[in-house]
């Protein structure tokens, strides 16, 4: 049967981010002192997880979270951000427990742990908003000229978008509104974050850190506040502003899930993020170790890191963008929505006390944020004229 195909599938996800956690990651690259045999270990982790197991996983967010919204009346990208923004929070927030852990022992290495925390969870905003601004900008232009043109060009294998007027079904003004007003909240929550960690948390470095340059912490009090703050963001944009998708609009798997009871949804995704879990962990412990083998610095480290917790919804971006059936408006609230639960996710690092981020990567990190926000707004507005 159908049901137990795709049960099947997700269960392997599982497994597999299993293998790679207490397998690869403990043993092959925790256990190993060989170089060869830990650098082995990282391909595979990686090779695996992304290509595999966030890959798959990000599949089955896409084919449940139209049905959910339909059920639940709650905005797909909303759901769709809570599913896809989880590796983020879970590498930032599994780099600032090890943090703590090491603290009393290892103090430098408690930092180091707690700059990829900071970098990973702010980091990885900067990736899936400059890949929306790409999408909904290559949108933009099969809009103007009328025609169906490359995501990628001239490269085929990124599949292409089709002119709005051609879609299924369109998105409303009402997401694009939507979309605009989250995205001017992440700004707000952005520059928040950052004037705080410069006018309260700097660190003192008398203590012998070998940190170059200021060391700027996001303090317990703020994080508490950041906490409350995206928070109400995420709940007051909770509601859906697109009608149901007709029956007929949606796609095979979709309609699958159609016929299945929510339980089954739920299940479904409660298992998708058990693997995203497993397989965070490990990378987590890959990207450590591959820092301390290359002597890449830890807050470049920590932005890779952003970006394999970002890859599950730049692929549902991608792919609601390159398939003609009325999604487009779901991705873009997606992208803003999962930003702000990321912010939550660097807030529940900051209050367990593990966030840390250097003078200059401070500065550039989130100025690259608050540049991309403002060109996805930009794109959104272009778009919103062509609906």
């Amino acid at each position: 049967m159908r049901i137990n195909n795709q049960f099947l599938r997700i269960l392997v996800y599982v497994a597999i981010a299993a293998v790679l956690r207490f397998v690869v990651s403990d043993i092959f690259l925790g256990s190993s002192e060989t170089v060869w045999l830990q650098i082995l270990a990282i391909v595979i982790i990686f090779t695996i997880g992304i290509g595999y197991v966030f890959r798959g996983t990000a599949m089955v967010i896409e084919e449940t979270t139209d049905v959910l919204k339909d059920r639940t009346k709650l905005a797909g990208g909303f759901l769709q951000a809570f599913g896809t923004a989880f590796p983020d929070m879970i590498i930032g927030v599994t780099a600032a427990i090890v943090s703590l852990q090491v603290r009393d022992t290892d103090y430098a290495r408690a930092i180091n742990l707690a700059i990829i925390a900071a970098s990973a969870t702010f980091g990885s905003n900067i990736y899936n908003i400059m890949h929306a601004v790409w999408c909904v900008w290559r949108q933009n232009l099969a809009n103007f000229k009328n025609k169906t043109v490359l995501m990628f060009p001239p490269f085929k294998w990124g599949g292409s978008l089709t002119p709005i007027k051609k879609h299924h079904v369109k998105p409303t003004s009402k997401e694009m509104d939507g979309a605009i007003h989250v995205l001017t909240a992440l700004t707000m929550l952005t520059a928040f974050a950052a004037i705080t960690m410069v006018l309260f948390g700097r660190v003192d470095k008398s203590a012998g850190l070998s940190v170059e340059g200021d060391l700027y912490q996001l303090i317990l009090p703020v994080g508490i506040v950041l906490f409350i703050l995206c928070g109400y963001v995420l709940f007051y944009f909770r509601k859906s502003h697109r009608p149901e998708s007709p029956i007929a609009e949606i796609q095979t798997e979709e309609r699958y899930y159609d016929t299945r009871g929510s339980w089954r949804i739920w299940l479904d995704l409660i298992l998708s993020g058990a693997a995203i879990l497993l397989a965070a962990e490990s990378m987590v412990h890959g990207l450590e170790v591959f820092a301390h083998l290359t002597h890449i610095p830890f807050v470049i480290t920590g932005i890779m890191a952003g970006l394999i917790g970002c890859f599950g919804e730049m692929l549902v971006v991608h792919n609601f963008s390159i398939n003609p059936k009325g999604r487009v408006g779901d991705a873009i609230v997606g992208v803003a929505m999962d930003n702000i639960v990321t912010t939550l996710g660097a807030s529940i690092v900051a209050i367990i006390g593990g966030i840390f981020l250097g003078g200059n990567s401070l500065i550039l990190i989130f100025i690259i944020i608050l540049a991309a926000n403002t060109m996805l707004i930009q794109q959104i507005s272009r778009f919103k004229n062509s609906l």
